[in-house]
């Protein structure tokens, strides 16, 4: 089954179903607090720990591999791929990409598709779940603005109507079973650098850094590099292409991206499958994106066009 964007899910004028499907309950609102506070914590507590001891090669190879791992499985797979329908992927393909891109512990991939179709519908409009701009263009409103759009928005109750923004995703069983298998891929995400550290190492200290390192900080990283995009490639940085956005492409945070800070090129063609589209803009997802067609993985893959790039 193909996850492409159907072409009324994207125009809040057409869709008969309300925007929102009512608020997460008080277990769900529990979870995201969880997910995103603790990983924080680990990430602030990495500071003195990191001058002086506790962090050794081993946990800083861990953390590099299962960090680009659940990037790429965010920014190819629950971005590109499931939102956008930017190629078509094989079966083992998709369920890989929902797989990996689960581990982010960014959300099952409904909710995320469903969040992020309906930003694109409302981008910087009311109705937007991330925008910095909700609150007016004062020095004290961008500030609300931005925490808003970096994790704020994360505690709001109000729900997304998955049924209005990813039916094709609701419609597709092996997505639903990846989707409800995200309380135990949330558990491997973090446990799995601790068992390998574990293991690499042969002691208990291994195991236990390897799973602060690898698996709390790692995610840490990964949140705020996503929420970043929402956030700061929303307000700062160059908008070479016409959009009804403020969407802007910010350099410092291609390469932690993977490529998703081209932000404003991404919104001036959504369904594009490489966000860099200038000479020397890194976008190490579209690379991988072209491996997976080189092996016949994926197909039907939207490269940019220079009629497409000059209308934008």
């Amino acid at each position: 089954m193909s996850t492409k964007v159907r072409s009324d899910v994207l125009r809040a004028d057409k869709a008969p179903q309300p925007v929102l499907a009512g608020v997460k309950s008080p277990a769900e609102m529990f979870l995201v607090k969880l997910f995103a506070v603790i990983p924080a914590l680990a990430l602030a507590a990495a500071v003195p720990l990191a001058w002086g001891w506790g962090l050794g090669w081993v946990d800083l190879g861990l953390a590099v591999f299962f960090y680009t791992l659940t990037c790429l499985g965010v920014t190819i797979g629950f971005h590109r791929y499931f939102t956008h329908g930017a190629f078509r992927a094989n079966r083992g393909l998709r369920i890989a990409l929902a797989v990996v891109g689960s581990m982010a512990m960014q959300g099952p991939v409904v909710g995320w598709v469903a969040d992020h179709r309906r930003h694109h519908a409302y981008a910087d409009r009311e109705g937007d779940p991330h925008s910095p701009w909700l609150f007016g263009t004062s020095a004290g409103a961008l500030a609300k603005g931005f925490w808003h759009a970096h994790m704020g928005w994360l505690f709001q109750r109000e729900l997304t109507n998955a049924a209005r923004f990813a039916s094709d995703l609701l419609a597709d069983e092996d997505i639903q079973r990846v989707n409800r298998w995200f309380p135990a891929l949330t558990a491997v995400t973090l446990l799995a650098p601790g068992l390998a550290g574990g293991l690499i190492t042969w002691s208990w200290w291994g195991a236990l850094t390897g799973f602060f390192w690898a698996g709390l900080v790692r995610v840490a990283v990964l949140h705020h590099v996503t929420w970043s995009v929402n956030s700061i490639c929303h307000m700062i940085g160059d908008r070479p292409f016409a959009s009804r956005d403020k969407s802007a492409n910010f350099w410092p945070l291609a390469i932690l991206s993977m490529g998703e800070s081209w932000h404003n090129s991404h919104h001036a063609d959504p369904t594009c499958a490489r966000h860099g589209v200038r000479r020397g803009q890194i976008d190490i997802s579209a690379r991988l994106i072209r491996v997976f067609e080189v092996f016949g993985w994926a197909t039907n893959v939207r490269w940019p066009r220079p009629a497409r790039t000059h209308k934008a």
